[in-house]
């Protein structure tokens, strides 16, 4: 508290100067742009950054872009003016192309099935970031540093950020390349931590399972089917009266019993806690948070109810200190109950029968360390951020020894800290499908790695059709996740046919073979902050053809995905990546993929869930560029717990060299204070659309003819 005190105080330091100088930069060489009547109380300190940015110097005299500041109509607007030809990204959950030229999107979080509010123009979470890259492959980024309701305009030549608050500061932030913008980003804002390795697998969820027995018939289809999985999720009908932190009586009497039975079949659970509390006297929640006043209050300062899943609630003021420490505590008895990980959904917040589907902006928030009280206008975009930052506080209090692993349905810039995401409840439709690809590559791009759609769509029906494309696509997104919702038909695997079976089957096998290529590509965006799943622009800025590309993408740096739908898709690096395939079980609907020349892409032998991986035995796919080289890592650790923070892992180095034809593999350990081991080895060489296995050796030198 002390710290956030302190720094608070150094904030307003700084806003006193500004008054007289409008810009400074950081030691990191971003640009901070103050407007001349800046009220610090009303921004600081801010959710965005993991700490206020720390020395400032005067803005350099070459800087390229700058702010202006203005007021009209009551509106807060600060324009940034963009002399060359840009093509811009970010700007987070949002519909539409991955261009983001000649666009508005309003930030103002919202309850929106099937994203049919106001036309898909708003949705679960708000991202007040825009990336522009320009011909000669140099980006920028621009953060507003404001959680106030606003807007972003993408103009091909101007960006505007017009807000309902008070005026606000923005960050600026050039540098050479995307990579090197992505870094920047996560310098300010903070890095990922590394999730579990369960999390990475595939999810199996519905709303709703219902009762515990079906839970578990659906944990032995899984398995009886041979679908590689890890977790089962439990929506809100497992609760006592949708009452959160409690359990159906009757349907999940024993949930020790359950977790159990899950857990000898290697899945991990996780359980759905919404931010409502349901009113009710005895309710050990409601009583809890009354006793303590510990409730969002209306604007008579009298506690605020609105009405949700158990009728009517009221909501924790996650804005208070005291407030996200109590809400942390009642996740240990919760946790104790064999539950692995939380789904916090509804936290936009969502109150059914209101004005927008939500509270009203001027209901009021007490804040506190620094933040000073003030009407939900300024804080409803990150009720859900400051709701999963105690959710996380409260899965590292009640098992220090484990990765937190929680998804949230809201967010804001810089909740990456704390939370995974998916965007929210899609549409079973083609449409949609094709949309989930340029939306978490926007999400990627505006720091937020870990996210994925609901596979075969959530609102209305599936089909045959639609589940096998979308699990054949879906299985190389970062949250590979199968949902939908109560009253439509089931759309798991097995529901449909043989053939589905097969296809989604195929497809979740083939994410599982890469499992060590995936979890060491989630290590780069916890260092680094690069997205996993990446555009294709992201291999050659300055390559211009690529730029408008959101069907095919990048998983990691080394392997292209391109669904079977997707036609005349342009080629990275002149078409120089070469096709495979990882087994000879095809089909039809399966994604194209292509390994980039001079990578090396580890694979593990075929598991049932993760807990069943082994890395001491791996295929390593070789593409060697025309020089006959090729290079790539594997990152391992525990896959779970915080003994990588230590030193607890190991990071190899796979070197490859063809001469005329003989293929020469070299592992060498590069860092980590695990020890090294030798490995059975089989290289796959990758060349002419095939692959061409060797026998399997033991060593770390291995050579092969080709």
């Amino acid at each position: 508290m002390t710290e956030r005190i302190s720094l608070f105080f150094g904030c307003l330091a700084i806003v006193s100067t500004a008054m007289a100088q409008t810009a400074f930069m950081t030691n990191d060489s971003v640009a901070v742009f103050y407007p001349s009547h800046y009220d610090a109380k009303q921004h600081q300190p801010s959710p965005i950054f993991e700490r206020e940015p720390a020395t400032v110097n005067p803005l350099t005299t070459n800087w390229p872009l700058h702010v202006e500041f203005s007021e009209k109509g009551g509106r807060s607007q600060a324009t940034i003016s963009v002399p060359d030809d840009v093509d811009f990204y970010g700007t987070g959950e949002v519909t539409g192309p991955l261009r983001r030229n000649g666009r508005t999107i309003e930030l103002w979080n919202i309850d929106t099935p099937a994203y049919g509010t106001d036309g898909g123009s708003h949705l679960y979470q708000s991202h007040p970031w825009v990336m522009g890259l320009r011909k000669d492959g140099t980006a920028f980024g621009i953060i507003a540093d404001n959680t106030w309701r606003q807007k972003i305009t993408t103009a091909d030549h101007l960006v505007t950020f017009d807000s309902e608050g008070p005026a606000f500061r923005v960050f600026v932030i050039e540098r050479e390349s995307p990579q090197a913008l992505m870094q920047a980003l996560v310098n300010l804002t903070g890095n990922m931590s590394l999730p579990p390795l369960w999390s990475l697998g595939y999810h199996q969820c519905r709303h709703t399972y219902y009762p515990d027995s079906k839970v578990m018939e659906i944990a032995d289809q899984l398995r009886r089917h041979r679908i590689p999985s890890d977790v089962i999720w439990m929506d809100i009908d497992y609760m006592d009266g949708y009452r959160i932190f409690t359990f159906d009586p009757n349907g999940f009497a024993n949930p020790n019993r359950l977790n159990d039975y899950l857990h000898q079949n290697n899945f991990k659970t996780v359980y759905m806690i919404d931010p409502g509390v349901k009113v009710e006297k005895g309710y050990f929640v409601d009583d809890q948070g009354t006793a303590s006043d510990y409730w969002v209050k209306d604007r008579n300062g009298k506690p605020f109810e609105g009405n949700v899943w158990p009728g009517a609630c009221h909501f924790p003021d996650f804005t208070r200190p005291e407030v996200r420490t109590w809400w942390a505590t009642l996740y240990k008895d919760f946790m104790a109950k064999g539950v692995d990980g939380v789904w916090n959904d509804m936290n936009e917040p969502a109150v059914f029968d209101m004005p927008e589907n939500t509270m009203p902006r001027d209901n009021q928030h007490d804040g506190g360390e620094g933040v000073t009280a003030g009407a939900h206008l300024r804080f409803h975009n990150v009720f859900g951020l400051n709701m999963v930052r105690a959710s996380r506080q409260g899965l590292l209090l009640a098992n220090p020894q484990k990765r937190p692993f929680i998804l949230s349905r809201s967010n804001f810039l810089g909740g990456h800290r704390y939370a995974a995401t998916w965007t929210g409840d899609n549409l079973s439709a083609p449409d949609h499908m094709k949309l989930s690809i340029p939306m978490s590559l926007t999400l990627g791009l505006s720091g937020q790695p870990f996210n994925g759609p609901d596979i075969g769509g959530f609102c209305e029906n599936s089909n045959a059709e639609l589940v096998a494309q979308w699990t054949a696509i879906g299985a190389y997104f970062p949250f590979v996740r199968n949902h939908n919702t109560k009253g439509t038909i089931p759309q798991e695997p097995w529901a449909f046919s043989q053939k589905v079976l097969d296809v989604c089957r195929t497809a979740i096998n083939r994410r599982y073979m890469l499992m060590p290529y995936i979890y060491t590509c989630f290590r780069e965006a916890s260092i680094n902050g690069m997205p996993v799943m990446r555009p294709l622009f992201m291999n050659d800025p300055k390559d211009l053809s690529l730029r408008r590309e959101d069907r095919a993408f990048l998983l990691g740096a080394d392997l292209m995905v391109r669904p079977q739908w997707a036609t005349e898709v342009v080629q990275p690096d002149g078409g120089s990546w070469q096709k495979l395939t990882l087994e000879n079980n095809t089909d039809s609907y399966q994604a194209e993929l292509r390994q980039r020349p001079g990578s090396i892409i580890p694979l593990a032998n075929l598991a049932q869930s993760t807990a069943e991986i082994r890395t001491d035995s791996l295929t390593l796919l070789v593409c060697v560029d025309r020089n006959g080289f090729a290079k790539g890592q594997l990152y391992e650790d525990e896959g779970d717990g915080f003994g990588y923070q230590k030193g607890q892992y190991r990071l190899t180095e796979m070197k490859a060299v063809k001469e005329k034809n003989v293929l020469k593999v070299t592992l060498r350990q590069k860092d980590g204070l695990m020890s090294p081991i030798d490995r059975k080895i089989r290289i796959g060489y990758v060349c002419g659309g095939k692959v061409k296995y060797s026998p399997w050796k033991t060593g770390r030198d291995i050579t092969i003819s080709l």
